[in-house]
Order: structure tokens, then C-alpha cells, then sequence
């Protein structure tokens, strides 16, 4: 099953596509990988749902990875009195410890690490930034606030605070439960939510030990400024934009998320695009102009893959938002000058053999109009630098091992292909033809580019790059 088009999709699962039946046109219709939202399923539900995108996997004979996004801590007011009160401009507000139900004048904050991280000054962002208040004075178990951005308030609604630290984890009791779980299960990708800190990377890499990816969810003001060293401990980064726009102004969104993209691209990251990319599509069969433009600007920008949330898991369009997002991307990426741009934003290589080989790599195969590169690789790391430099021509990841292919369906521009390792060079160079020409990346005649690491079977190893023409047979000749 080749695609046409370089950017991933990425697909959330729910009510409205969670069966065999409705992964299986999903795939066929543009989804690469899937996304399990742990703030709505259950582990039952978790189980059955890997159950059913690995019975697609085996049908359809193509390579599926599986996200598992933990739900994170979640900040709520308590209840109120009377279920819901009107807060207007410049009202005074207090959230505090005291568990009784909420009134007009205060409400319960059951969340004890607020009442230190909290200052004078801070805002406090409520019901996803539709009520804005602003800290005047705290204690021990109160928070006097202003009200900014009145509003009506209900029982138990979301708290941002964008200009606090919190000295909590990134990771719940739930989270722990959640991720405990999804490691017995086939799954390729764990995403955190609410990252503030590296140490909230590492509190995860401790647990998955390298069995799964780790994305880091960027939504929060703090880190974006740790955004460097979140990005050297995380395998990937999503950019949340809903929560980083609750969080920081909105106009400052766009900006970051081209920041963020050619940061993760510098470091050989993949990088996820999230958030309202289709929104309209959870209850119209055709999008917005405005949405097809934020699609096609994340695929210009380079993004690895672009997300549904709503759109695939609850909507009533579920096939028609994947087919949308499909066709968008290909005309994104056939257009006249999507490649001056995608080269434009390229980043130097690193001062490494396994960087030089990949430059030169992508270099090669354009400059003599190859078929395609072809790239084996163990680790998966090999693919991940072959795709760094963006090449025009495709590129083919070859690996032994499942879970590297199936890690490497996130990733831009590489068709994955699981094999047994080549036995020496000459078998090598026969794998790599014979399957370029299988699946149907080059005729007899063509040539292609090779990269692998020698000796053979070591990981992180790139350095070899061998051009080799496809014979009649389908075999390779150096």
C-alpha cells in the first residue's frame, strides 16, 4: 500500500472508528497511525482497540503504528451551590481549600500544589480561557483573585495557570495505571501530556526503558522555554496547539509552531501537528477554506505528520476528514513550490559519518535522478536521518525488527517494509532492489541509492552509501 505523499496522518480512534471494520477504511482512505486517547478509553477498551488496528495490520499487509496519549494531571474547581455562577469584570473570586460547594463570592480548588506555585500577579485561566482572573493575594489555603474576563462558571471546569511553575508531574497515579497497561500491549508511541520540564521525560524513559517512542505534548508556556533540552530527551514532540493556545496568546501560535517544527527537524525529531486541523468536519462532510490552508501550511512547513482528534473519533465524518486531509496534503506536496521551500528550511548535518552519509545521500539520489533510497536500518535511526534531510525522491526503510517499522510509520517520507537482515553485501544490494521494484518505487533499469551501516546488524552504524541499478529479474547490480 504506497502512498502518494510524504506527511503522515495521524488518525484518533473513538466511538464513531474504533471497530475493525472502520480502521480498516481508514487506512485505505489515508491513516498511517492511531491515536488512543486515554482520557476517554478505558483499558478494556485500550486492549480491544490494539486488538483491532493489529487484525488491520495483518489484513491489509501494512505497517500501522499505535499512540497511546495519557491524559495528564487535570486541574478543576470543585461544585458549586447552585451548579454555576456569573462571574463579571472586576468581581473578586476566591479559590480555596475548603471542600463545602462553591458560592458566588468562592469556590473549592482541590489541588494543594497551586497554593505554592501560584503568585501575586498570576493569571488563572478557566473553562479553556473563556474566564480570565488574576491572583491579588494568596495564603496557605487561598487564592484571592480579580476577575479580568467574567463569565459563567460550573462545577468542575478546567484551570490554566500559564505564568505558574507547578511542582507536580507531568504523570498521575492514572497516568502510571495507563502507561503500565499500554506496555503490555503492541503499542509504538507514548505521548505526555502537559510537559513543563525534561525531568518529566525522563520520569517516563525510566519506564518504558526503549520499548515504545516517547512524544512530548508541547502545551504549556514552560516548555517552550525548555523546548531544547525537552527536544534531545523526547523521541518526538506534538505541538498541542489547543492548551498552548488557552495558555500563551493566540497570535503567538503560528509562530511557534514553525519554531517548534524546525527545531524537532534540527535535531532529526518527528514532529506531530495537532489540534482543529479539521474541526468542522466533526459535523459538515466538507471543510472550511481556512482549515484546508492550516493543513497545507503544516505540510509546507515540514511537519511529519498532521492529527485528528474529534474529526476521527467522535465525528460524523470519520472517513471523509482522513480522505480530506489525504488530498490536501498530496496537492501540498505536488505543488510547484513545495520543494524550494522544504529545502529552504533544511538544517546542517551533523558533524557525524552517519549525518555526512544521509546528506549525501539525499544529494546523490537527486543529482542523478535516482528511483529511490533505500535504507537499512535496525534501530530505526538510519530512517530517521535519511528523513531529516527531506529528500524529493522516496525513500524505503528496511528493518528486521516490527516494532522499528511500525515506529517508523510516524515518520515523513519513509514506506516501511519489515525483512530478514541482508546476509552479506551482495544480499544487501539484491534486498534492496528487489524490493524498491516489488513495491513499485523502481523499473528494471533504474538505479537506486543504498545507505546501510557496515559490518551489518549494528545499530546507529550509517556508513555506506552504494548507487545500484534494478536488473530485469528485479535484483541489484552495483
Amino acid at each position: 500500500m504506497r502512498r502518494n505523499r510524504r506527511v503522515k496522518i495521524l488518525a484518533t480512534l473513538g466511538p464513531a472508528s474504533d471497530t475493525r471494520e472502520m480502521i480498516s477504511k481508514l487506512v485505505i482512505a489515508g491513516a498511517d497511525i492511531f491515536r488512543i486517547n486515554m482520557s476517554h478509553a478505558s483499558h478494556e477498551v485500550l486492549k480491544k482497540t490494539v486488538d483491532h488496528i493489529r487484525a488491520v495490520e495483518e489484513e491489509l499487509k501494512h505497517p500501522l503504528g499505535i499512540l497511546v496519549d495519557l491524559q495528564g494531571p487535570k486541574i478543576r474547581v470543585g461544585k458549586f451551590a447552585n451548579d454555576k455562577i456569573e462571574l463579571k469584570n472586576g468581581d473578586v473570586f476566591t479559590m480555596d481549600t475548603n471542600e463545602e460547594p462553591g458560592d458566588q463570592k468562592r469556590v473549592h480548588l482541590p489541588h494543594p500544589e497551586l497554593f505554592q506555585a501560584v503568585k501575586s500577579g498570576h493569571r488563572l485561566l478557566l473553562d479553556d480561557g473563556r474566564i480570565e482572573l488574576r491572583a491579588i493575594e494568596i495564603t496557605s489555603d487561598k487564592i484571592k483573585c480579580e476577575t479580568i474576563h467574567g463569565g459563567t462558571l460550573s462545577n468542575r471546569k478546567g484551570v490554566s495557570v500559564p505564568d505558574s511553575l507547578l511542582a507536580m508531574s507531568a504523570m498521575t497515579d492514572k497516568d502510571h495505571a495507563d502507561l503500565n497497561e499500554a506496555l503490555k500491549h503492541e503499542i509504538d508511541w507514548i505521548a505526555l501530556s502537559f510537559v513543563q520540564r525534561p525531568q518529566d521525560i525522563t520520569q517516563v524513559t525510566k519506564i518504558t526503558r526503549g520499548r515504545v517512542g516517547v512524544m512530548a505534548k508541547i502545551e504549556k508556556p514552560q516548555a517552550i522555554e525548555r523546548l531544547g533540552e525537552i527536544i534531545k530527551l523526547a523521541d518526538a514532540l506534538m505541538i498541542a496547539r489547543g492548551d498552548l493556545g488557552v495558555e500563551m496568546p493566540l497570535e503567538q501560535v503560528p509562530g511557534l509552531q514553525k519554531r517548534i517544527i524546525r527545531l524537532a527537524r534540527r535535531y532529526g525529531k518527528p514532529v506531530v501537528v495537532a489540534t482543529q486541523m479539521l474541526e468542522s468536519m466533526v459535523s459538515s462532510p466538507t471543510p472550511t477554506r481556512a482549515e484546508v490552508s492550516d493543513v497545507s501550511t503544516a505540510v509546507f512547513e515540514g511537519a511529519d505528520a498532521i492529527m485528528l482528534s474529534a474529526e476521527s473519533a467522535s465525528g460524523d465524518f470519520p472517513i471523509e476528514a482522513v480522505s480530506t486531509m489525504d488530498r490536501v496534503a498530496t496537492a501540498v506536496e505536488s505543488d510547484i513550490n513545495y520543494p524550494a521551500i522544504i529545502r529552504a528550511q533544511g538544517a546542517e548535518p551533523e558533524a557525524t559519518a552517519a549525518d555526512a552519509i544521509s546528506a549525501a545521500t539525499r544529494q546523490t539520489a537527486e543529482t542523478l535522478d535516482l528511483a529511490a533510497i533505500v535504507t537499512y536500518t535496525s534501530s530505526g535511526s538510519t530512517g530517521l536521518r535519511a528523513a531529516r534531510e527531506r529528500p524529493s525522491k522516496p525513500i524505503i526503510a528496511l528493518s528486521p525488527n516490527v516494532t522499528t517499522v511500525r515506529r517508523l510509520a510516524l515518520v515523513w517520507g519513509i514506506h516501511c517494509v519489515q525483512t530478514k537482515d541482508a546476509n552479506d553485501l551482495e544480499d544487501m544490494v539484491d534486498k534492496a532492489c528487489s524490493i524498491a521494484h516489488s513495491e513499485g518505487f523502481a523499473q528494471p533499469g533504474e538505479r537506486i541509492a543504498i545507505t546501510a551501516g557496515v559490518p551489518l546488524r549494528t545499530s546507529g552504524s550509517t556508513n555506506m552509501l552504494r548507487i545500484a541499478f534494478v536488473d530485469r529479474d528485479g535484483s541489484g547490480a552495483t
